[in-house]
């Protein structure tokens, strides 16, 4: 699936499904009168009160068309290719991002709001300052596990990754063709410094993840602030360099 140019619609939306976590909380906190359904993954903001159409990979195509949007917000990775053929040869149009980095997160948040008729939201310039200057010195290696059984991890071209070199952190894996390779474990960790383990997509915790890597550093991390593009991005240096830096200074001897 190829990233959508922007829909043609005869008037602004009214009437929002978001099939993407971090686009529907950017929605939610700063035109939620707009949105009328969401995936069961959308969990930010707590107590959100609309339609809830499936999940994100497997999205209710049927629920989705009886909220009847004039729009819908779709991503490369987190939504299917058919789904979003199949609501577009229904008749709604779907816009599909795909932002690979920081700065295109920005931007295309930037553009959202500008398809939705709405002006960019305070959060959103707070979150461009909060991501200001150029990405410092490497100070660790990273291997960053998103799933296991089997062991996947993050690759090349990823918005994390881009997220975790602006931090600091260059991935091991960032050469890697695809980007979200499957290597054996052996592979996975040679010449990391720290096994980084989100909360998500994979729900890594203290008691499921770091067992598997023994003698390694490993640095639980708020998933929601490593992949999402939305408000989080405007704390998520913070939230991240603490967690990642707590973990590489308990490694020193």
């Amino acid at each position: 699936m190829t990233v959508a140019e922007l829909p043609t619609l005869a008037r602004p939306p009214r009437r929002v499904v978001s099939l993407v976590p971090s686009l529907t909380e950017a929605v939610a906190v700063t035109a939620a009168d707009l949105l009328v359904g969401a995936t069961d993954y959308c969990a930010c903001p707590a107590g959100l009160d609309v339609a809830r159409v499936g999940g994100t990979k497997y999205p209710d195509v049927a629920a989705v068309l009886a909220v009847t949007p004039d729009l819908v917000l779709a991503n490369v990775e987190e939504n299917r290719p058919q789904d979003v053929a199949a609501l577009r040869a229904a008749g709604v149009p779907v816009w599909v991002t795909y932002p690979r980095g920081v700065p295109a997160a920005l931007d295309t948040l930037a553009t959202m709001f500008a398809l939705l008729d709405r002006p960019a939201p305070a959060w959103l310039a707070e979150a461009g300052r909060s991501w200001a200057g150029p990405p410092p010195p490497v100070v660790a290696t990273v291997v960053v596990p998103v799933w296991r059984r089997p062991w996947v991890v993050l690759g090349g071209g990823t918005f994390a990754g881009d997220v975790l070199r602006r931090l600091g952190y260059a991935n091991r894996h960032a050469d890697a063709s695809e980007p979200y390779p499957r290597p054996t474990l052996p592979a996975l960790v040679a010449g990391a410094d720290l096994v980084v383990l989100p909360d998500e997509p994979y729900a890594f915790t203290a008691a499921d993840g770091p067992e598997a890597f023994p003698g390694q550093p490993c640095a639980l991390v708020s998933g929601r602030h490593l992949t999402w593009y939305g408000p989080s991005l405007v704390t998520a240096p913070e939230v991240l360099r603490a967690q990642l830096a707590a973990t590489v200074t308990a490694s020193r001897p």
